[in-house]
């Protein structure tokens, strides 16, 4: 992961972002010699991530169940 000085990225910021989004590169933003930020993609691969772990796993059906009675007994209030 490239290391880039805080002028740097500062002066170079939206090129910084290029790179970040459309290459997916990683970032540390060093400061007088010591890493003050990682400048990374937001969408590293999170959503499907969550979405493949929950597609492997089956549904509890007394989960479920406990759900559904729980939704019961809520009692919806109207706003004014």
């Amino acid at each position: 992961m490239p290391e880039v000085s805080a002028t740097y990225a500062a002066r170079n910021f939206a090129d910084l972002l290029d790179a970040v989004e459309h290459r997916g590169t990683d970032y540390l933003i060093v400061r007088r010699g010591k890493v003050v930020a990682h400048l990374e993609p937001v969408s590293s691969g999170r959503g499907a991530d969550v979405k493949a772990a929950l597609l492997r796993h089956r549904g509890d059906r007394a989960w479920t169940e406990d759900l559904d009675g729980l939704r019961d007994l809520l009692v919806v209030e109207e706003r004014r």
